[in-house]
C-alpha cells in the first residue's frame, strides 16, 4: 500500500464514529463500554463482535478480525484502500483530496512549528516565576491554582515586549509567523501575546500546537487565541482533551464548560472528564470529536444570556449525533457565578448537585420553545411547534426522532391546548362517563397524534388526561374511529337538545321555530346515517 498523508485519514476517524459505520452493516447493542453484534466476517449466532467507539476499533473474539473504519469498509465492501476512503468521505460529507506521499519538506516544516511552540511554552513558564510575572503568578494563585496545577497545565506569562521574536531572531521568520506567536510589522517581527496569562493548547497527544492568552485586568476580550495555523484549527481543538480522554472513557461521559480556568478547576476537583471549547464558539467538529469518545455529554454553562445562547447553540449542534443510548443534559451555574467560583465556595459537592440536576435534552428543547415563544397565543403556539419540528428533524436516528415527535405532541396537547377548569365551567359542556374517559386517556397515550388532530373537541369534554386510563389495543384507525363516533354522538345529542328547545318555542307561538326544527330533523337524519356507516365499517 502506498504511503499517504495521514491528515485526511485522521480527519475521517475524527468525524465518523466507528459505531455508525459498522452499525450500517451490523445491528449493534451496547453492553458496558462496548457495542456488540454478530460478526460480518464469519457465521455465528452468539455475538462475539465487539466495537469500541472511544478507541475507534472493532475486534471479533470468534475469528480474530480486527481493524478501524477504513479496514471495515475495505473488507465488507471488497474495496481497495482509495475506494474505501472515497466511500467514507462521502459518508462524512467532505471532499477527498488528491493523495500524495507527505513531502519531506512538509514533515520538516511541521517539526519546526512544534519545536518553536514547545520552546515558547517553556519561555512563558519561566517568565511566570520572574519579577515581571509576579502579578500573573499572584492572579493565578488567587484563582485557587496550586503550584502543582500550574506545572501540570504548563501555565505561563507572556511579558510586554518581544521576548519570542527576540528568541527566534536566527529562525526563519515565516516559520515563527506560521505558529501564530509573532506577526510581521514595519520594523520586523513582534509578539502577538503581550502581558497575558498563557495557557498552552495541546493536541490529544499532548503536543503544544497553540496558546490562549487571558487578560488579568478585566479588559475585553477576556481571552485571545492563536489564529488558525497549519497545526491548529480552533473549531477542531478542545481544551483539556489531552488530560480528559481517559477520564471520559472511565466516567462514561464528558462535561463541557465555557473557559480554560473552569475546565482546569473541574479536572482538578473531582471532574476529570471536563473539557472546554476555545471560547463559547462550540462547533459541529467539537461535538463530533466528543461523541466519538462518548455520546453522553453534560453542557455546563453560566446562567447569563451568553451561557444560555451557548447552550441553545449546543442543543442544535448535538441533535444529529444523539442516539437512543445517548444521555445529553444541560446544567447552568446561576447567581453570577461560574464553575470555578462554585468549587471555591461550595466545593465539589455543590458542583455535583448542579451536574446531577442537569436538564435532559428533551426537556431543554421544550424549555427553549416555551421561552422563545408566547405559547398562550395561537400564533405563538404555531411558531413554537414549527421550532420543535425543525429541531427534531435534525435527529438522524429515525426511531428516536419519532419518539421525540410523539413526546412533544403529547406535551402540546396536555399543556398548550388543555381547556382550563375555569373556562370549562363558564360554558355548558357535555360530560362523559368514567369508562369513556379512561378509554380516551388510553387512546391518547397510545396515539398522541390524535390529540393534535382532535384537540378542540377533546378539550370540550372537560376531562383530565392525567387520570387513570384503560389499556387499549386499538390501532390508529380504530382509535380515530372511536373518537369520531364519540364526537358524532355528542353532536347528535346537541341537535336533540336544540330541537327540544325549539319545540318549546313553537308551542309558545314562535312560528319561525318550525323551519328550524325541520332543518334540525334533516341534520339528525344525516348524522344518524353517518353513525350507521361507522358501525358497519367496524
Amino acid at each position: 500500500m502506498a504511503s499517504y498523508n495521514n491528515n485526511f485519514t485522521d480527519e475521517l476517524r475524527e468525524r465518523l464514529s466507528i459505531v455508525d459505520v459498522v452499525g450500517r452493516r451490523v445491528p449493534l447493542t451496547k453492553k458496558g463500554l462496548n457495542y456488540w453484534g454478530c460478526c460480518p466476517f464469519h457465521n455465528e449466532k452468539t455475538p462475539s463482535f465487539s466495537v469500541n467507539e472511544q478507541k475507534g476499533f472493532y475486534h471479533c473474539f470468534g475469528c480474530g478480525e480486527h481493524g478501524d473504519i477504513i479496514s471495515f469498509t475495505m473488507k465488507t465492501n471488497h474495496m481497495e484502500f482509495r475506494d474505501a476512503l472515497q466511500e467514507l468521505a462521502n459518508l462524512a460529507g467532505i471532499k477527498m483530496p488528491d493523495y500524495r506521499p507527505k513531502p519531506a519538506a512538509q514533515v520538516a516544516r511541521e517539526e519546526s512549528y512544534t519545536s518553536i511552540s514547545e520552546t515558547a511554552a517553556k519561555i512563558f513558564q519561566s517568565q511566570l516565576m520572574t519579577d515581571a510575572g509576579a502579578a500573573a503568578l499572584n492572579y493565578i494563585r488567587g484563582r485557587g491554582f496550586s503550584d502543582e496545577m500550574i506545572k501540570k497545565y504548563r501555565i505561563g506569562y507572556a511579558p510586554r515586549g518581544n521576548i519570542i521574536a527576540n528568541k527566534f531572531t536566527n529562525t526563519k521568520q515565516d516559520a515563527v509567523i506560521a505558529t501564530g506567536l509573532c506577526r510581521r510589522g514595519d520594523y520586523g517581527l513582534y509578539d502577538f501575546f503581550r502581558d497575558k496569562l498563557m495557557f498552552p493548547i495541546m493536541n490529544p497527544a499532548g503536543a503544544v500546537v497553540a496558546f490562549s492568552g487571558r487578560s488579568m485586568d478585566g479588559s475585553e476580550p477576556k481571552y485571545i487565541n492563536t489564529t488558525d495555523t497549519e497545526m491548529f484549527h480552533k473549531r477542531k481543538t478542545i481544551f483539556g482533551l489531552n488530560f480528559a480522554r481517559d477520564a471520559i472513557y472511565r466516567a462514561g461521559r464528558s462535561i463541557v464548560v465555557e473557559g480554560q480556568i473552569d475546565a482546569i478547576q473541574m479536572q482538578c476537583n473531582g471532574f476529570p472528564e471536563t473539557v472546554a471549547p476555545l471560547g463559547t464558539a462550540l462547533t459541529e467538529d467539537h461535538i463530533a470529536i466528543l461523541c466519538k469518545l462518548n455520546r453522553n455529554i453534560i453542557f455546563c454553562f453560566d446562567g447569563d444570556n451568553a451561557g444560555k445562547k451557548a447552550a441553545a447553540r449546543a442543543c442544535g449542534l448535538i441533535l444529529p449525533f444523539v442516539r437512543d443510548t445517548s444521555d445529553v443534559r444541560f446544567a447552568f451555574v446561576t447567581g453570577g457565578k461560574d464553575p470555578d467560583e462554585v468549587l471555591k465556595t461550595g466545593g465539589a459537592d455543590a458542583m455535583r448537585q448542579i451536574i446531577d440536576g442537569a436538564t435532559s435534552l428533551v426537556d431543554f428543547l421544550w424549555e427553549l420553545a416555551n421561552t422563545a415563544y408566547v405559547t398562550s397565543t395561537p400564533g405563538g403556539r404555531a411558531q413554537a411547534e414549527k421550532f420543535l419540528k425543525k429541531e427534531t428533524e435534525k435527529i438522524t436516528d429515525d426511531a428516536l426522532r419519532r419518539e421525540y415527535d410523539a413526546e412533544y405532541r403529547n406535551r402540546i396537547f396536555h399543556t398548550w391546548r388543555r381547556v382550563k377548569k375555569t373556562d370549562a365551567a363558564a360554558a355548558p359542556v357535555p360530560n362523559v362517563d368514567e369508562i369513556t374517559a379512561k378509554t380516551l386517556r388510553g387512546l391518547i397515550d397510545a396515539h398522541p397524534e390524535l390529540a393534535e388532530r382532535y384537540g378542540e373537541f377533546l378539550a370540550t369534554l372537560n376531562i383530565s388526561f392525567d387520570g387513570p386510563m384503560s389499556c387499549q389495543n386499538f390501532d390508529l384507525a380504530a382509535a380515530e374511529k372511536f373518537i369520531v363516533s364519540l364526537k358524532l354522538k355528542k353532536y347528535i345529542q346537541r341537535l336533540h337538545d336544540d330541537r327540544k328547545n325549539l319545540v318549546g318555542q313553537l308551542l309558545a307561538g314562535d312560528t319561525d321555530a318550525r323551519d328550524k326544527i325541520t332543518a334540525i330533523d334533516a341534520e339528525i337524519e344525516k348524522s344518524n346515517a353517518r353513525m350507521e356507516l361507522l358501525a358497519a365499517d367496524a
